[in-house]
């Protein structure tokens, strides 16, 4: 007779290697074809609703590492809330419009827009962005995200659109929307005004210039021979200046130094000194920034009146204390000059070229402009000083150039008017990370009026018309018509049609008693276009709500989507539009430097799923402390996947010894388990109550290391290990081997569903293979429920202490392998010389220890140990050869050995088992 064939071994179709590149695509098709989305809604269908809005990713180009990270973790989220008692419907969504999708046709594709009408370059813009979204889907597909992927929502679809003109609607109703020439941020480079949000800071190099304004009108205060000293670093700007601002709070000193008498504030005077190089000086007089007011200076190049004005923008920071204001250039100055009548004068075209308001310079652009102004201030005797410094400088986002503050005519949100609601909805709103709300919440205090338009080509047009008196339309009637319109033929019929066919019909407006309207051409700031989203899909779509449970982007968004959602919900609802945010950090590299071509450490998610899968990445994302920056490489990615290979042998384990269980007919009930088996459901369900609340509180990484503790220390190492002596060699129906069966079972199951959110494929690959399950996929069950075990406490207090015995063992055992004293742990015989408490331990345990610890013979002896005994806490432990010959069949080394006449080469365990079970079939 073989041995070996009377032995239980393992046997599974489940394999060992995961394959999956090439399985989780099959696994995907499998998904698609059984609908899997609409059978999770189906079955979940009536339950409280959970919704995960997404933040909609920008369509263009390949999905990069933020958005793996970032589309994984909403998966787990949607995951497991379906799984967990709601109904959790998950829309994605794309930002189609603006300036990104524009440059890629006219660079990229070689588009000349010149030679085609707006509509027609807005038609190719939208059929480049629908590429775009159909090829990032099938990526985001690939990385095993479950969600409505038919019926996304995308913010250039005519239903989205028409949402959109109504939120700007109710915005205008309530007196929201202007229109105004203000300061804002300009980009050259865009020929578009930028929002905060659109800005970066990186060093510029800039001229440091200080000028001389000559007093003409002292107020008697100053006398006309003295001179207000300003500093700038932007001399392209002093063609515009109206006026000097002064804080009426400081202290200004005359000062006598080279023969010239200058106005400075005192706190200032040795700075300015030193910078100025004045050899020598004296204050001849001091006065307050308040008697100043309204004092008159002369404008060094065009001798025109510059009106010394108060603000408490002034500081003492730098400078001179005496600030250059020019309220075309600056909000600042535009407030300051707004108070004092000054003009706004903004001599600067959308191309950043000086203008005819500033004679002498006409054509040049403003950067090159700076030195022909110093030139002319220097031959004027206004420079007393050019140098260069570096210093941080806004630049335009897209193009990385830099941006300047001109005034344009633009259109406004007007964020002050209801700005405490704003503070009031960030307060209400749960933050993950806590740090979030502080962030938002000082954003939206400092934060000025919101410009929304865009000098561009393709995006949501602003719906307002003119009157022929150029007065702005904007009215119940022609919002309602315009949004109907952009709903049945989408918004570039604002762009085929005359403003005339545009309007209700029979429209009439008193000013323009000639039938005669334009409309406006600007389209709105793309942030206005996603920050919609609340409306045009929360409020659009039958099976989402608002406001949301959550929205989870990355910490970028605080000053995007975040920040644009909350403006425009709270200005037409009253409320946030999420309950709670959740924010992530960037994907660097291994070193934990920015990802770029140049460095050649980008790590690109399809990459990494052909080579390892996706499940490799989604563990990765469970593993990092996703809410700061996270780290990743393709050794971190190999770290990971030995970690997959661990969990995933523990799987196959479980399955494989569960091949001849019944769960129905075998199960042993919890009551009649051995206390080791109750001791490893009880830490099974400890397992299961820590992973549910870690899902809960979005600590992915909790479940990375409790799942993987689980299967490497509890399981592997210690209940699977001395578990095969009973699975393999007792007979079938052993009551100790259903006992374990039993345990191994309930692991199985709830482990599967516990890790699905997170390994979906693989989760998916394993529900198949286990007994007696009924649903087709395991993301069509609940969580398992923690099960309370009767003396749970008990049992863990005596088995935890009995595990801390065993660590003793191991490493008493590891000695003697080093010593050569044995080589496998059967082997050995242990000789326990325990304290008092540990011989308390071990007589109440009615298992078989030996076969826990894994050795062959186990004595508990009395007395004092003897001298070659390893001392530790529990016991002295001495570890010798095991007495007899090792069984044939189960490898114990036992002096039964040679007892059983028909089987000599097996002990008699192995022997009662062989004739009682296999000899008579």
């Amino acid at each position: 007779m073989e041995y070996k064939d009377t032995l239980l071994m393992p046997k599974t179709e489940f394999p060992m290697r995961g394959n999956l590149p090439n399985r989780e695509p099959k696994m995907q098709e499998q998904w698609a074809e059984m609908n899997i989305y609409e059978k999770v809604q189906k079955r979940t269908e009536g339950r409280p609703l959970f919704v995960l809005h997404d933040g909609p990713p920008y369509a263009n180009g390949d999905i990069h590492m933020g958005h793996a990270l970032n589309k994984i973790l909403k998966d787990f989220i949607v995951r497991y809330k379906s799984m967990s008692g709601f109904c959790a419907p998950y829309v994605p969504g794309w930002d189609t419009h603006g300036l990104p999708i524009e440059t890629a046709l006219t660079k990229n594709k070689k588009v000349n827009r010149k030679e085609m009408t707006v509509a027609e370059f807005r038609k190719l813009c939208e059929q480049y962005a629908w590429e775009q979204v159909n090829g990032q889907r099938e990526q985001f597909k690939r990385l095993g995200v479950r969600g409505d992927w038919d019926n996304p929502y995308v913010t250039l679809q005519p239903q989205y659109e028409a949402q959109q003109i109504k939120v700007f609607g109710d915005m205008a109703k309530k007196g929201y929307i202007y229109k105004g020439l203000k300061p804002v941020y300009w980009s050259p480079s865009s020929e578009s005004a930028l929002a905060e949000a659109e800005i970066e800071y990186y060093d510029k190099r800039s001229a440091s210039i200080y000028v001389a304004f000559n007093v003409k009108d002292g107020k008697g205060v100053l006398e006309q021979d003295e001179k207000f000293i300003i500093w700038t670093t932007t001399p392209w700007t002093m063609p515009a200046n109206q006026g000097i601002a002064v804080n009426p709070e400081l202290q200004y000193s005359v000062v006598e130094a080279d023969g010239a008498k200058y106005v400075v504030a005192t706190e200032l005077i040795e700075t300015v000194a030193k910078e100025i190089e004045w050899a020598d000086y004296k204050t001849l007089r001091t006065v307050k920034g308040s008697e100043l007011e309204r004092v008159v200076a002369e404008h060094p190049i065009y001798k025109r009146d510059s009106l010394v004005v108060l603000g408490d923008h002034v500081t003492t920071d730098a400078g001179t204390g005496c600030v250059h204001t020019a309220p075309g250039h600056g909000e600042d100055d535009f407030i300051v000059g707004q108070k004092y009548g000054l003009e706004v004068l903004c001599p600067v075209d959308s191309k950043g070229h000086m203008t005819n308001e500033a004679p002498g310079f006409e054509g040049l652009f403003y950067d090159k402009a700076n030195k022909p102004i110093t030139d002319k201030l220097e031959e004027e005797g206004a420079l007393l000083k050019l140098s260069f410094i570096t210093h941080s400088y806004p630049h335009d986002w897209r193009t990385k150039k830099p941006t300047i503050f001109r005034a344009t005519a633009q259109w406004f949100a007007s964020i002050k008017d209801f700005r405490e609601d704003l503070l009031k909805a960030v307060e209400k709103t749960k933050w993950v990370p806590t740090w979030g709300e502080t962030r938002l919440y000082n954003m939206v205090r400092d934060r000025g009026d919101w410009c929304i338009s865009r000098q561009r080509a393709w995006g949501v047009p602003i719906p307002v018309f003119y009157a022929e008196n150029e007065e702005p339309i904007i009215t119940d009637e022609t919002i309602e018509h315009v949004s109907n319109l952009f709903r049945e033929h989408g918004s570039n019929v604002w762009f085929e049609r005359e403003a005339k066919d545009l309007l209700p019909e029979g429209f009439t407006h008193e000013g323009s008693p000639n039938g005669r309207f334009t409309k406006e051409t600007d389209i709105m700031d793309v942030w206005f276009d996603s920050g919609s989203s609340h409306q045009a899909v929360l409020e659009e779509r039958e099976d989402l709500q608002r406001p949301a449970d959550l929205y989870l982007e990355g910490s970028d968004q605080y000053r995007g989507w975040f920040n644009s959602s909350l403006s425009t919900s709270v200005a037409v609802t009253g409320e946030a539009p999420y309950k709670g945010v959740l924010s992530h950090g960037f994907a660097l590299d291994g070193e934990g430097r920015k990802m770029s071509k140049s460095l050649g450490n980008v790590v690109i998610p399809e990459k990494v799923m052909k080579q390892l899968g996706a499940d490799i990445l989604r563990l990765w994302v469970a593993s990092v402390d996703y809410q700061a920056d996270v780290r990743v490489s393709d050794n971190i990615l190999k770290q990971v996947a030995e970690v997959y290979r661990k969990i995933r042998n523990t799987f196959r384990f479980l399955l494989g010894n569960l091949a001849d269980f019944n769960p129905t007919t075998d199960a042993v009930a919890v009551e009649d388990l051995r206390e080791v088996d109750r001791y490893m459901l009880v830490k099974l369900n400890k397992l299961i109550d820590k992973v549910k609340k870690s899902y809960d509180s979005y600590e992915f990484s909790s479940i990375y290391h409790a799942v993987h503790n689980f299967c490497t220390i509890d399981m592997s190492s210690f209940y699977l290990d001395f578990a095969k002596d009973v699975l393999y060699i007792e007979a079938e129906n052993n009551v100790e081997r259903r006992s374990i069966q039993t345990v191994l079972y309930e692991t199985l199951l709830s482990l599967t569903k516990l890790v699905s959110p997170i390994l979906s494929h693989t989760a998916d690959e394993v529900w198949v293979h286990i007994p007696n399950v009924t649903e087709e996929s395991v993301q069509l069950v609940d969580m398992p429920e923690v099960q309370e075990i009767e003396g749970a406490d008990q049992l863990v207090e005596k088995w935890d202490a009995f595990m801390e015995l065993r660590d003793e063992v191991l490493k008493a055992l590891e000695q003697a392998r080093n010593e050569k004293v044995i080589g496998k742990s059967l082997e050995a015989k242990l000789t326990l010389y325990p304290t008092a408490d540990t011989k308390e331990l071990l007589a109440s345990i009615s298992e078989n220890v030996g076969q826990l610890f894994i050795v062959s013979d186990l004595e508990v002896a009395e007395g004092e140990a003897p001298a070659e005994a390893q001392k530790f806490s529990y016991a002295s432990i001495v570890v010798s050869k095991a007495e007899g010959e090792k069984c044939e069949r189960c490898w114990v080394v036992s002096p039964t050995v040679g007892e059983d006449q028909d089987h000599p080469t097996l002990c008699t365990r192995c022997a009662d088992v062989v004739k009682n079970h296999y000899v008579q079939q």
